[in-house]
């Protein structure tokens, strides 16, 4: 079958029905369906096959980018084993936070000791087949991305890049700071996926994009570690309200930023009105239009984007989530492919 790029989108199991083979492709998308640790409300392990599903409304023209369709993009098939493993742990989890959150402890319960031994068990699974599957591709010359499911999925990817990169930081947009230690017991929950990701020494700089919603540990991490850098939402603001311009806070953002980015792109760094469905959504935040203008500087500068993920994306009963999430998923992609001359 011919590929029309002004035809409706067809599916054929790839983002956006792009008739690009895994071995063709430079960009592989994983997706990891796994929300199991979510804390407040759940449904981001349904996140991936729904902007999938959702891709194939998006047109293929791009005002920033020259021929989108061109481009060899690769979404790997739906794990529907963690998708189960998710579904079923995710319940015993649930019960287990209303469990702490009716005042319990959890040393006084031996079930939901196993349940959490199993949940850690399972995601150190996910992260060690990602990171195998990851160098694999990386070894061939190829970019991988993770689209999640909830935020500790893509430590196993940020894992095989530090064996790829002797030094690289993190541009992480987001409303959580995710610097928390083993959350409610989670070792790798999704608000400690930045916490474990500095364990790596590779990492040389966070820098954090529309971080408002954090804990008094978290600030005085960052405080304290000289490798992070916040843009906290509510100085964003401040220095709009005060005339400054949207580029000029884009550059100065970009200018903390080491060579090599990994980028880390939690869907509630948005707007809450762009996301409703999210796991933990939060009043303030970015726009689509100044989240995807400061992906477009970053592509037009001289940094080398290794890699990205997208997560928390809830598909819900508004379809404005998963659309947004497949053109955050666009957008992220372009900017990691680059500009084309």
């Amino acid at each position: 079958m011919s590929f029309n790029p002004n035809d409706i989108g067809v599916p054929n199991g790839n983002f956006c029905g792009l008739p690009v083979t895994e071995n063709e492709a430079d960009i592989i998308i994983i997706p990891i369906p796994w929300d199991a640790t979510a804390s407040y409300s759940r449904g981001t392990s349904e996140g991936p096959s729904a902007i999938l599903e959702a891709s194939l409304q998006l047109d293929l023209y791009h005002h920033h980018y020259q021929k989108v369709y061109e481009r060899k993009i690769f979404m790997q098939p739906i794990s529907e084993r963690i998708q189960a493993q998710s579904d079923r742990l995710g319940g015993l989890t649930s019960e287990y936070i209303e469990f702490l959150t009716e005042g319990n402890l959890l040393e006084d319960s031996p079930k939901f000791i196993n349940v959490l031994e199993e949940v850690a068990t399972f995601q150190n699974e996910i992260k060690q087949n990602l990171k195998a599957t990851a160098l694999d591709f990386l070894n061939e010359g190829k970019k991988v991305a993770v689209l999640g499911g909830e935020h500790s999925t893509p430590l196993g990817l940020i894992e095989a890049l530090s064996e790829k990169y002797e030094s690289f930081g993190i541009l992480q947009i987001d409303a959580h700071a995710d610097l928390r230690d083993a959350y409610e017991g989670f070792e790798q929950s999704h608000a400690s996926i930045m916490f474990n990701a500095l364990k790596l020494p590779n990492i040389s700089h966070l820098v954090q994009v529309g971080i408002r919603d954090l804990c008094e540990d978290e600030v005085e991490i960052i405080n304290t570690d000289e490798r992070i850098t916040t843009f906290y939402d509510w100085d964003l603001k401040a220095a709009q309200f005060k005339g400054s311009n949207w580029h000029v806070i884009c550059e100065d953002i970009i200018a903390k930023l080491p060579e090599n980015v990994f980028i880390s792109f939690d869907i509630d760094g948005l707007m809450p009105s762009l996301c409703p469905n999210t796991g933990t959504p939060v009043p303030g935040g970015l726009s689509f239009e100044q989240a995807t203008y400061l992906l477009q500087m970053l592509a037009d500068s001289n940094k080398n984007i290794i890699g990205f993920d997208l997560n928390e994306v809830a598909p819900g009963s508004d379809e404005i989530n998963v659309i947004v999430g497949a053109r955050i998923l666009m957008e992220l992609l372009l900017c990691m492919g680059g500009i084309i001359k």
